[in-house]
């Protein structure tokens, strides 16, 4: 049944009606309770298998709707076990990732701290370098580089001040021999010590620098006069003179100080450092333990020094060496009881070279070993030839130096020298001064031991010059003491001098020493000494040195000397 459209329109595909007039409302109402009931009545006649298929259809839809449910629901569920899954895994991944983030994290941070750390120990090590390129490793002073520039500096400000500024150049004397003797340990605690006792000497202001063995150069950038300088010098002279206790010795050192002033002795660094390197030789060879100041003369005598030393090199080689021997005569007997070797040098050009020349060129530059052991070697020779030619029984003394004595193959050598000559070990006495005994007690007691060992007999030369102290005579195993010249030659004349040569007798006798007395130039020197009880007497009053032939006819038994 078709409904009219709500504006009283056909349907599209009715045949056209045939225009009615509207209808009334009540004509309207009455029409719509008809259709009403009609369709009410249709509804309820209709068969049950209508209802019936549509309850069926309405079932199964529902049925449907609820397998649809079901499967959607299932599907869900699937889904969400997936999803949760998904999510257990995305989350372990999570996890893994959250760890491997903090791992890296912590490798990170822990790279910027070995990055950091390594920084500073660059830093660190730069620093170092930096110090080791500037000071010395050993006593941490500031080294030759370092001093020079601050000389540089301390120069400008100087020439711009119109101010004063003085270098000292400063050695250990002898420094090498107790490397030698007592082992580069004990000289490297020697040198710290030092250092530390150059320190306290001098002003916060000024620089001390090691150049390196036993050499110190020290800047005063500030200073009035040279006799502060001066000042300076004689304090460290005082300081460094007193016992240094490394290990189980106590070393008595010297040393030796050249200065040089801004600007008189020059206006740059490398001039004052040469100028006082300059004046530290020439306080070397006048005796050492002394600073001297530098004066334009001595460059001209450096450059001459340095000329001896080469031609001391040669001398050897070219056997230019002589030796020539002075008698020791027994002041009862009147007869030759010893002679002393005694080196002169031939020089092609200069003549007969006085050894005051060249020996203590020799022993700063070392040749002296070389010298000493061909002196020792020569003088055993004569001696046993003097013996084979039924000569007196005499003794050969030799002297050494503080270098020959600190060496280390010192006795070994002798040894040497003795079994290539043959001669007895008591035919040879060995002088030594007090310095060279007292550089080093222990090992000097150990050495000199070691001689007396042998049946080497001992002498202290120039006896009363050296050290105050006595106790090394009871020590050391000495045989004989030998009276300086100086005592000798004024004691007819001084009283004093006359009382320490008498003391000096005494004093021999009490301690069961021999004693020579040397400088015997009158007959009066020889009557004072014989009535002093002195054993034997050598000088110029008995016989000048003189070569091994001139002196062989007075060997024989009969020749005798009198006063």
């Amino acid at each position: 049944m078709n409904r009219p459209d709500n504006d009283g329109a056909s349907a599209p595909d009715e045949p056209t009606q045939p225009k009615v007039s509207k209808p009334s409302n009540d004509s309207l109402q009455a029409d719509l309770a008809k259709e009403s009931a009609s369709t009410k009545d249709a509804v309820i006649d209709q068969e049950p298998a209508v209802l019936k298929h549509e309850r069926v259809t309405a079932s199964r839809e529902d049925t449907v709707l609820q397998r649809e449910d079901t499967v959607t629901s299932r599907e869900d569920t699937v889904q969400m076990r997936e999803d949760t899954a998904d999510a257990r895994e995305k989350s372990v991944e999570l996890r893994e990732v959250s760890v491997q983030l903090r791992e890296k994290a912590a490798a990170l941070t822990e790279m910027t701290l070995e990055d950091h750390q390594l920084a500073e120990q660059l830093q660190t090590a730069k620093d170092q370098l930096d110090h080791l390129a500037y000071y010395d490793r050993l006593t941490d002073l500031p080294n030759r580089l370092l001093v020079q520039d601050r000389l540089s500096q301390a120069i400008e400000g100087a020439h711009a001040q119109n101010a004063r500024l003085a270098v000292m150049v400063l050695d250990l004397d002898r420094f090498k021999h107790i490397n030698d003797s007592l082992g580069h340990a004990v000289g490297d605690l020697l040198l710290q010590s030092v250092a530390h006792r150059l320190i306290e000497s001098v002003r916060p202001s000024d620089t001390i620098s090691r150049q390196g063995g036993g050499e110190f150069v020290l800047l005063f950038a500030t200073i009035e006069q040279a006799e502060e300088a001066a000042r300076y010098a004689q304090k460290i002279l005082a300081a460094l003179a007193l016992p240094h206790r490394i290990d189980r010795y106590d070393l008595h050192i010297t040393v030796s100080i050249g200065i040089s002033l801004y600007p008189e002795d020059g206006l740059d660094t490398e001039t004052l450092i040469r100028s006082a390197e300059t004046a530290l030789y020439v306080a070397k060879r006048t005796g050492r333990n002394h600073y001297q100041f530098f004066e334009q003369d001595m460059t001209s005598r450096a450059i001459q020094r340095q000329a001896i030393e080469a031609s001391l090199r040669r001398a050897l080689e070219r056997q230019e060496f002589v030796l020539h021997y002075q008698p020791k005569i027994n002041l009862h007997t009147g007869t030759i009881a010893g002679v002393e070797a005694l080196i002169r040098w031939q020089h092609p050009k200069q003549g007969l070279v006085m050894p005051a020349q060249f020996v203590p060129i020799a022993e700063d530059s070392g040749l002296i070993l070389p010298i000493g052991r061909w002196v020792m070697r020569e003088a055993c020779l004569q001696a046993r030839a003097w013996r084979e030619a039924g000569g007196l029984p005499i003794t050969m003394a030799v002297n050494t130096s503080t270098l020959e004595f600190s060496d280390k193959d010192f006795i070994k050598n002798i040894q040497a020298i003795l079994a290539e000559t043959g001669l007895k070990p008591p035919c040879l006495e060995l002088e030594l001064t007090e310095t060279v005994l007292m550089q080093n007690t222990e090992s000097s007691e150990s050495v000199l031991q070691a001689l007396t060992d042998i049946g080497i007999k001992l002498a202290i030369d120039d006896f009363g010059t050296g050290y105050s102290s006595l106790s090394y005579l009871q020590q050391f195993p000495i045989h004989t003491l030998k009276i300086d010249q100086a005592f000798v030659r004024r004691m007819t004349g001084s009283p004093d001098d006359a009382t320490i040569v008498t003391a000096v007798i005494n004093m021999a006798k009490s301690l069961k020493l021999g004693v020579i007395a040397e400088g015997v130039e009158t007959r009066e020197h020889c009557a004072f000494l014989r009535d002093q009880q002195c054993d034997e007497g050598q000088g110029y009053y008995f016989s000048r040195p003189t070569a091994a032939e001139a002196l062989t006819p007075l060997m024989n038994v009969g020749t005798k000397y009198g006063c």
